[in-house]
């Protein structure tokens, strides 16, 4: 199913959290809706949700209007709020079977706890109180509750928030493998999240969509047009040999006999540092081209 943003906006008295935004994700897509803290990133998700009215603009799904047919889009929505409120006197499979109930799952409620509780590693902790929990067990209630119903679309807002190292990668893979039947919003701050498992990119600043696209094309919205490379030198040589490099817009020392060195626009510079070797009598033990990241282009974005 697919999402469709269209002029959305949102104002909290004269505090304008959302100005006329756009975005579409389509069905299937896995996106990352990334922002600095305070961008709107929360607020959009309830919107598309249906648990707040947008000012202005509206929503679909589906070419649904989501603030006309909210019980309908609600049934197809599995959605993980950031601040994730359980009811922490129950226990763990009691609150999985209550959700599943509030969905009517009827007679498919037992098997689809056990499935879910499975899905999100919590069965070692599903016969304990939620209050006691962990706040990485806690996350994975909250996605267990978020999948229960087996919705076609997933909003996620900051699904891994506390959890281990170890913990990251098993909801990362689930949210994946999810991905691959149904249409999910992902909402984070760790970048290397987005780039793994996300096909679009959608950056929020100020309450104003300023990128988006695919994944593999987001560096071409910095507007930089640069090249970095990293050269390692079996020697340290000095830096001046370096002034004969036309192309060369920074040059630092990361340690001896390894520089860094910035091109002034989309140059390679490769070919000149080789012939520079040559001629000073240097050894070149390795020289790689760093590859602009996504925090890269969200730094420049949003700062």
């Amino acid at each position: 199913m697919s999402i469709q943003v269209e002029h959305v906006s949102k104002v909290f008295g004269r505090q304008v959290a959302l100005n006329d935004i756009n975005f579409t994700v389509n069905s299937g897509e896995i996106a990352g809706f990334i922002g600095p803290n305070g961008a709107g990133k929360s607020t959009t998700m309830k919107i598309i949700c249906s648990l707040m009215a947008p000012s202005a603009g509206e929503v679909r799904i589906n070419d649904i209007n989501v603030a006309q047919h909210s019980v309908e889009i609600r049934r197809k929505l599995g959605y993980l709020p950031e601040n994730n409120p359980l009811y922490v006197e129950m226990y763990v499979k009691e609150y999985l079977r209550y959700v599943a109930g509030l969905y009517k799952l009827g007679k498919r409620i037992s098997s689809r706890v056990t499935e879910v509780i499975g899905l999100t590693g919590l069965g070692p902790e599903m016969n304990k109180k939620i209050g006691i929990l962990s706040k990485g067990y806690r996350q994975r209630v909250g996605l267990a509750q978020a999948i229960i119903h087996d919705p076609e679309i997933l909003i996620l807002d900051e699904p891994t928030s506390g959890l281990d190292p170890n913990q990251i990668v098993e909801i990362r893979n689930l949210i994946s493998s999810l991905g691959k039947e149904k249409t999910v919003i992902l909402s984070t701050h760790i970048m290397q999240e987005v780039e793994a498992i996300c096909q679009r990119v959608i950056i929020l600043n100020k309450g104003q969509v300023i990128a988006n696209d695919l994944t593999g094309n987001i560096s071409a919205w910095s507007g930089t047009e640069s090249h970095t490379v990293v050269v390692e030198f079996s020697q340290d040589p000095d830096e001046m040999i370096f002034k004969s490099l036309s192309g060369a817009a920074l040059i630092r020392k990361l340690r001896a006999g390894t520089w860094l060195i910035e091109t002034a626009g989309d140059y390679d510079i490769r070919g000149d540092l080789f012939n520079l070797a040559v001629s000073n009598n240097l050894v070149i033990l390795s020289l790689h081209r760093k590859d602009r990241k996504l925090e890269d282009v969200f730094r420049e974005l949003t700062s």
